[in-house]
């Protein structure tokens, strides 16, 4: 995959491709820093899910059904979800294999147990974007890397829609992810043929 462009905020936020972003893990996992690897492990959380920094805080061990692939999102105690109300997201792949690594590191842990140990790691994404020379992407940038790997994967509008908690069937989404959604649906059609012979592909640009 190339590097991707998000239209958010009336910007144009560059994100990392699976590369990038594989190297920009291991740099902030690597960093000797007392909690480096539980920065990682937060920025895995958050590209993982879609959560936002307030919601993934709140997460706790009994939130996480690994059973049935799914994270209930009840955000802050105090303040809820930026919608007040709690949701359900499915888990990827990604994010079962993360909770399970997490669970068999801490078996003492109980369900109250938050499953992030840091509250932040901004400095930590920070320092490492720079280190592998990617464009810097804060908490928040990695809600919409959930959202662009979803799209890309084939993953309908709508559906990652309600995994980020938008209550606006998907408007938002539309506006801000339609072009992927468009760049996807171009690709498949490529793949589709009448003849017994793959037709040549058209070039790219």
């Amino acid at each position: 995959m190339g590097i991707h462009r998000a239209r958010v905020r009336l910007k144009t936020l560059t994100l990392p491709n699976t590369d990038q972003f594989e190297r920009f893990l291991k740099e902030i996992e690597s960093a000797n820093g007392r909690d480096s690897r539980k920065c990682a492990d937060l920025v895995r959380f958050l590209a993982f899910s879609g959560c936002r920094i307030s919601e993934a805080r709140a997460v706790k061990w009994a939130d996480c059904d690994v059973e049935k692939g799914e994270i209930v999102v009840r955000g802050d105690q105090d303040t809820g979800t930026k919608n007040w109300t709690i949701r359900c997201i499915k888990m990827i792949p990604d994010m079962r294999q993360l909770l399970e690594r997490l669970r068999r590191e801490r078996p003492e842990e109980t369900p109250d147990s938050p499953v992030m140990q840091v509250k932040e790691c901004l400095a930590s994404m920070t320092r490492a974007a720079k280190a592998v020379g990617m464009s810097r992407i804060t908490h928040h940038d990695l809600r919409h890397l959930f959202a662009t790997r979803c799209i890309e994967s084939g993953v309908d509008i709508p559906t990652v829609s309600r995994w980020l908690g938008h209550k606006d069937g998907g408007a938002l989404a539309m506006r801000v992810y339609g072009h992927l959604r468009d760049q996807h649906s171009a690709e498949m059609a490529q793949k589709v043929t009448f003849s017994r012979t793959p037709p040549a592909q058209a070039p790219k640009g």
